[in-house]
């Protein structure tokens, strides 16, 4: 069976031997010690491995590598996953991460080469979200077979836009998910930003439940400001015929075909994050928690 609203790993061990009140008391400062333990960093940020910078503006904050793989890993229960540079987070600390109504940006950097936008133009998004909607109900046999909820991609949650001025594409798609039984397994706004660089792309992923959807329409914009690319290697520095091109464009960035690689979790080809599930824990302190969008089968 589907195991979607269990306890983070981090409290299952404080909570499994407690009366309901000490696993409400022993789990709140379970949590309360593991958000200590973070380094959050604010104002201008150095991302490592990506040669790119993060200028926070106020009122938000950065988890560096390290920090950022803790917490999808032990907070979060998700598997290890070593290309996480970092996590973008709500807020001057990292309480949010302890909040599953709050959106989180999980940044990863594609190395695969320049991706050139001549097709940005020319891009029929309606009828890619249709072709997309398709896959998506064809893998969806497969998905239930391996253990996974299937998807159904409900639509554009925001149209795909691309800034031609700073080389940044983003759009955000509503997604459903249901169990073997037809039952509903989550429904949530899976948020993507594409910062084009010389070498490759930033790529930033953001989710939230889909009734923050304008929060997060509000506060992406200014997220989509703050990343930028070092001098040398800024997507105005492509050298043709020197540096390595990437195999495709704008569309199929967007439509996560052939940039596989592009994204937390991009396992099965929508290119999506972590879902962020609300779950009732009886911990006050504690409105929600994150669980993993692709749960496998458990024994």
């Amino acid at each position: 069976m589907f195991r979607t609203t269990l306890l983070p790993a981090l409290l299952l061990a404080a909570c499994a031997l407690a009366t309901p009140a000490r696993a409400d008391d022993a789990g709140r400062t379970k949590a309360e010690s593991f958000v200590a333990s973070l380094h959050p960093l604010t104002g201008k940020v150095v991302i490592p491995g990506a040669e790119a910078t993060l200028n926070l503006a106020d009122g938000y904050s950065f988890l560096p590598a390290a920090d950022a793989q803790r917490v999808l890993t032990q907070l979060w229960d998700n598997p290890p996953d070593d290309s996480v540079l970092g996590m973008i987070l709500p807020g001057n600390d990292a309480r949010s991460v302890l909040d599953g109504r709050r959106w989180a940006v999980v940044v990863t950097f594609v190395d695969e080469g320049y991706v050139s936008d001549q097709d940005a133009a020319k891009i029929d998004y309606n009828a890619m979200l249709k072709d997309m909607q398709e896959a998506a109900r064809d893998e969806n046999a497969e998905r239930l077979k391996q253990g996974y909820p299937s998807i159904e991609l409900v639509g554009w949650a925001e149209p795909p836009r691309y800034d031609a001025a700073a080389h940044k594409v983003y759009w955000a798609r509503d997604l459903r998910f249901s169990k073997a039984d037809g039952t509903d397994d989550g429904h949530t706004l899976n948020y993507a930003i594409r910062v084009l660089g010389r070498k490759g792309y930033l790529s930033l992923n953001a989710v939230a439940p889909i009734e923050e959807l304008a929060q997060v329409r509000a506060d992406m914009p200014q997220v989509v400001e703050m990343a930028e690319f070092d001098p040398g290697q800024r997507y105005a520095d492509y050298q043709p015929g020197t540096d390595k091109a990437a195999a495709y464009g704008i569309a199929a960035l967007v439509a996560g075909g052939i940039a596989a690689k592009a994204g937390l979790f991009a396992k099965l080809g929508l290119m999506l994050l972590a879902l962020k599930k609300f779950v009732v824990l009886g911990i006050a302190a504690i409105g929600g928690m994150f669980s993993r969008l692709f749960r496998r089968k458990q024994a």
